[in-house]
């Protein structure tokens, strides 16, 4: 976790919502200077804090509507701080809570050192990261299309479908093998929409492989030396990684791609495991997917997951393989070095 700990002549806090703002500015002793709801808009936002501006630092909570307080600040030359949403709960939780607390809160951690920091994206590359992300959400929608005509044949007692139903020629006459008109019917419903996902899919990746220039190119050749992770995978990876340099050590960046659990421990004794929340989902899906397309056609890979399954269980030794790709992608950026197979299986 790391705080914000510089000084400044006034602090900003804004409890940020859709259509509104509450805002609190204290100055350097910690009195209040400004306390007030305004609209969620940049005109009513300068109007409040242009007298204060001089030497002021702006700091909101990461929900889904900063990026425009974000730009604002950056075309405003104010400086702009984004707090880590469940790091601040944790921090300034309270019995009494509203919007004007927690403005207050939010400006009060600002000045005393401990407003805990979310890493704020460069707006130029916001639209394709998120565009990915949506691409992942509407990928899962597809795939959950897919398990259920799989499964209705399992729930019918139907033999099982020997084809690969991702490609659209081995879909013809799969709703005819079902006799019941209503069943039939679901199936087609299902058909009809995975051909709709497929045609958006690849608008949407010919709409992304056009903004592959945005990227480090040799950042990008680097991760596709990793047996299994294509063109859209590494995008994915370097888009939400953006500047390895920003984590320090690789347990840092393991932990921030949720591939390590940690410990609850107090008087020498473990509670457990806690935290799962705090990270990028994103990642952690990105290396549990390089995990299974690493094995694939690849019996040296397999071999040592057969090795690892023996030793703790199928699921955790993926869980091991996700979490060993994490870490050879972190030394992989750091060193300018590509994937080394041999070493990584026998390290």
């Amino acid at each position: 976790m790391k705080f914000y700990t510089k000084s400044h002549s006034h602090f900003c806090g804004i409890d940020l919502h859709a259509r509104c703002l509450y805002v609190c500015i204290l100055d350097a002793s910690g009195e209040p200077c400004l306390h007030k709801k305004i609209s969620a808009s940049p005109q009513a936002l300068m109007k409040v804090i242009s007298p204060y501006r001089d030497d002021l630092v702006i700091g909101v909570e990461c929900m889904f509507s900063w990026y425009w307080v974000a730009d604002f600040c950056e075309d405003n030359n104010i400086h702009f701080i984004l707090g880590h949403a469940l790091y601040m709960r944790a921090i300034h939780g309270g019995k009494a809570k509203n919007d004007k607390i927690d403005s207050l809160k939010i400006a009060l951690l600002m000045r005393g050192g401990m407003f805990p920091l979310a890493y704020v994206y460069p707006r130029q590359l916001r639209g394709t990261r998120d565009l990915l992300r949506r691409r992942i959400h509407m990928m899962r929608k597809r795939s959950e299309l897919l398990a259920h005509v799989h499964n209705t044949t399992s729930q019918y007692n139907l033999p099982a479908i020997g084809k690969n139903l991702r490609y659209s020629f081995n879909r013809e006459g799969i709703a005819e093998i079902f006799s019941d008109p209503s069943v039939r019917k679901s199936i087609e419903f299902d058909l009809a929409l995975i051909d709709f996902y497929d045609k958006q899919l690849s608008k949407v990746e010919w709409h992304i492989k056009q903004k592959v220039t945005a990227f480090d190119q040799h950042a990008l050749l680097l991760l596709r030396s990793v047996p299994g992770i294509g063109l859209i995978l590494s995008l994915v990876i370097l888009c939400e990684i953006h500047d390895i340099d920003r984590f320090s050590r690789v347990q840092n960046f393991s932990s921030y791609a949720r591939l390590v659990k940690c410990k609850h421990e107090s008087a020498g004794k473990t509670y457990g495991t806690g935290g799962s929340k705090i990270g990028n989902a994103y990642l952690k899906w990105a290396f549990s997917e390089a995990a299974v397309l690493f094995l694939r056609k690849n019996p040296e890979a397999q071999a040592w997951l057969e090795k690892k399954s023996n030793q703790h269980n199928k699921a955790k030794a993926l869980t091991i393989l996700a979490h060993k790709l994490g870490r050879a992608v972190f030394f992989m950026l750091k060193r300018k070095v590509t994937f080394n197979q041999e070493q990584f299986l026998t390290g």
